[in-house]
């Protein structure tokens, strides 16, 4: 292969090499306060599924109180005022119900995207999301690596063998970066914040052993749509909060306190 060649392979692992370092870096900052400095469920959502999963959560927790409720076909309404809450994404996701809407509209309306937004500023700012200028700065970068993998023998003018050859060998690191573009932007401190908290609250088997409804919120941030389905059936279901919602069994829905939900 000519040396220009070459050159435009170095090119593409040096991008690769660049990205990676810079979605390794950003997210060593050490976390102090211990148990306080745990964020809360709307947060810990985030961290886990991104902004229908922080949404997710608020409904719950305004559920609870019963400031929302599920709608027809399945969408979540407004059921009175917020309640006696001054969370961000709580006030910014019922700000947002206007009317009945579907979790994923609702997680697109601004008065709740602002508030989910605002929040991941902060996640940003402990250190489990990674800085927003090193991401898209990666993401370029790893964009770049196919094109600068195939416009390097093109233009060089090899054909053949020799184009055989320089595909090959850039090959690899395509498929590099396409595997770090489907990473989160979650940083190491966030999944082991993740994983501790799931050894330290295991999913429980029976709705039953958790009557605190700030615990039946923290199960739903870590687990998603298998708490969902246990502490809070009914108007999960009813209201399209889970993924795949279950068809009725029959039996009425409970929350963790045995009272219909």
């Amino acid at each position: 292969m000519p040396t220009g060649t070459w050159w435009f392979i170095g090119a593409v692992w040096g991008e690769l090499l660049i990205a990676a370092l810079l979605l390794r870096s950003g997210g060593t900052r050490s976390r102090k306060g211990g148990a306080a400095a745990v964020p809360p469920p709307q947060a810990l959502a985030l961290l886990r599924g991104g902004r229908r999963a922080a949404v997710t959560v608020a409904l719950v927790a305004l559920h609870q109180r019963g400031a929302v409720a599920a709608g027809r076909k399945r969408t979540i309404r407004a059921n009175g005022g917020p309640g006696r809450t001054r969370d961000p994404v709580q006030l910014g996701v019922h700000g947002a119900l206007h009317r009945a809407l579907a979790l994923r509209t609702l997680a697109q309306r601004p008065e709740a995207r602002r508030a989910v937004d605002t929040l991941r500023g902060e996640l940003r700012g402990a250190g489990l999301l990674r800085p927003l200028a090193r991401l898209w700065t990666a993401r370029v970068l790893l964009g770049c690596v196919p094109l600068t993998a195939l416009a390097g023998p093109f233009a060089t003018g090899v054909s053949g063998a020799g184009l055989v050859g320089a595909l090959a060998a850039g090959a690899p690191a395509v498929l590099v970066a396409v595997a770090l573009l489907r990473l989160p932007d979650t940083t190491a401190a966030a999944r082991r914040l993740l994983s501790g908290l799931r050894e330290r609250y295991p999913l429980p088997a029976h709705r039953r052993e958790v009557t605190d409804g700030w615990l039946v919120q923290l199960y739903v941030a870590l687990y998603g749509d298998p708490a969902l389905d246990l502490f809070l059936p009914r108007f999960s279901r009813d209201g399209g909060l889970l993924d795949r919602p279950q068809e009725d069994d029959g039996g009425p829905g409970t929350s963790a306190g045995g009272a219909p939900c």
